[in-house]
């Protein structure tokens, strides 16, 4: 199936984009707009509300962190790639801190070429929609609280029909919130369906414990919402190849907060809330955001934990680029056990590992 699309290309090299369109012509029903500045690129931007933004880092007279600060104030989700000939490669660190999605050598490798910009695109798409969920919701929770205020008065006379759109509402919510979800993994390729996976490692934990349906489905429905507070992390700390500064890391470390913060409107979801606000605790009470220890970590938050630092190392990342082997992955958890690691989930989980 084709894929669709609009992608700038700033470039002041005719024969660059010209290039650049035949390659593409083979891999999509693509609309290729080129501009020789990155002023007319800015303005082309505000004008065609483009998929994907394509960058030929040479132009002579190219402030490629001004540009990219500059598209970014007109689409805030705009996704940029930039063109390097191969002596320019060493300068892809300093793009990256400003939020660039991803690097191409010149000349481009087509099957690379593909993969780049099908992924750009479903990203910008996933972008753009968790923008407006978030902004959808900050108007919706002030429409659910005049409902519930108005069903709780009719309550009486319509107890079915409250129980009806009090389910409505909350499977709407909650398919909301799971696209919000989705988008934010994949603000990064290599985070995609993290959340998806941290949520059926965490249910096999579980169960393995034996642990009520009830409470099941709790740690289920708060290990997919784990990483919702990432929606206030920028690009330039989430997307950044290299270790991160101290600043940067506190930043990184309001997540779980954050997180809590948007879903406590919620009211159906108040036991999800502490569980997301709680699963990077560790159990000896060096984790964040409040320092907690051992028991005084729910246990649904423990679970968590652990099935997420799984599922991370065992994934690439812009840092690591090549994920830890299974093997090595499992030392790490054991390791880390009675420190970061509650051992009583350790041992369900050693005991389920091999059936992941």
């Amino acid at each position: 199936m084709p894929v669709f699309g609009k992608i700038l290309f700033i470039c002041d090299d005719k024969s660059y984009a010209n290039e650049l369109k035949d390659k593409l012509s083979g891999l999509g029903e693509y609309t290729l707009i080129t501009e020789s500045t990155s002023q007319a690129g800015v303005v082309s931007l505000q004008h065609s509300k483009c998929d994907l933004v394509i960058i030929r880092y040479a132009i002579p007279e190219l402030d490629i962190l001004t540009t990219i600060n500059e598209l970014k104030k007109v689409d805030p989700d705009c996704v940029i790639v930039v063109l390097l000939e191969v002596e320019e490669q060493g300068q892809s660190n300093q793009f990256a801190e400003v939020g660039v999605y991803e690097f191409l050598g010149w000349p481009v490798n087509p099957d690379k070429l593909k993969f780049v910009v099908e992924k750009g695109i479903k990203l910008h798409t996933l972008l753009a929609a968790g923008r407006k969920t978030v902004q959808g919701l900050k108007e919706s929770n002030q429409s659910l609280e005049k409902q519930n205020t108005l069903l709780a008065k009719r309550i009486e006379d319509s107890t079915s029909n409250l129980s009806r759109l009090y389910e409505d509402l909350r499977s709407t919510y909650m398919r909301t919130i799971r696209v919000l979800a989705q988008a934010i993994d994949a603000r990064d390729h290599y985070t995609h369906s993290h959340s998806e996976n941290v949520a059926r490692y965490a249910v096999v934990i579980c169960n393995q414990l034996k642990l009520p349906a009830k409470e099941v489905e709790l740690v289920r429905q708060a290990a997919e919402l784990h990483d919702l507070g990432k929606i206030g992390i920028s690009d330039s700390i989430l997307l950044k190849p290299s270790s991160l500064t101290s600043s940067e890391w506190e930043q990184i470390k309001k997540h779980p907060t954050i997180g809590a913060q948007i879903l406590e409107p919620l009211t159906f979801l108040n036991g999800v809330v502490d569980l997301v606000r709680q699963h990077h605790e560790h159990y000896d009470g060096s984790g964040y955001p409040e320092g907690r220890k051992g028991e005084d970590i729910l246990l649904g938050a423990r679970i968590i934990h652990v099935a997420d630092s799984y599922e991370a190392m065992r994934s690439a990342r812009s840092y690591r680029k090549i994920p830890l082997m299974k093997d090595e992955a499992i030392l790490e958890i054991k390791l880390n056990s009675g420190t970061q690691f509650d051992p009583k989930i350790v041992d369900a989980f050693l005991k389920i590992v091999d059936n992941l």
